[in-house]
C-alpha cells in the first residue's frame, strides 16, 4: 500500500509558476499508474503562465475562487468543481479570491516537461 502525505511532498515552483506538490507520478514511485497528480496552490491575485500540454489534464478546485481560461473561453471556478482542459489548448488559471486557490491536478498520460509549452 502507498499512502502520500501531502506534508512530505517537496514543494516546487512549476513551469507555470503555481506552487506544486506532485503527490504520485509513475516515473517517481513504484507504482503502475497512468496518470499523475499533484497539488497546486497559486497566491491571491496571481496567475499562472499561460501554457499547453500535448495531454489532457483535470483541476479540480479545493479552495479559492478563480478565473480559468482555456484558448478564448474563460469561466469562474470554486471549491467542488472541476475543470477538463483538452490536449493542445492554451490554459492558464487566476486567483480571483480573497483565498489561496488550492486546486489537485490531473494529468493524463503522466506529467513530462517534453509536453509542455510554456508560453
Amino acid at each position: 500500500m502507498l499512502v502520500q502525505k501531502l506534508k512530505d511532498c517537496q514543494e516546487f515552483i512549476a513551469g507555470d509558476n503555481t506552487i506544486l506538490r506532485e503527490l504520485l507520478h509513475p516515473d517517481k514511485q513504484p507504482i503502475a499508474l497512468r496518470y499523475s497528480l499533484a497539488h497546486a496552490s497559486l497566491p491571491v491575485g496571481k496567475t499562472s503562465q499561460p501554457h499547453s500540454l500535448s495531454t489532457s489534464e483535470v483541476y479540480y478546485i479545493l479552495n479559492g475562487k478563480g478565473e480559468m481560461h482555456i484558448n478564448d473561453e474563460t469561466q469562474m471556478v470554486e471549491p467542488g468543481d472541476a475543470v477538463y482542459i483538452p490536449p493542445n489548448t492554451k490554459q492558464f488559471i487566476r486567483n480571483s479570491g480573497t483565498e489561496p486557490l488550492i486546486f489537485i491536478c490531473i494529468v493524463d498520460p503522466a506529467w513530462r516537461q517534453e509536453d509542455e509549452t510554456v508560453y
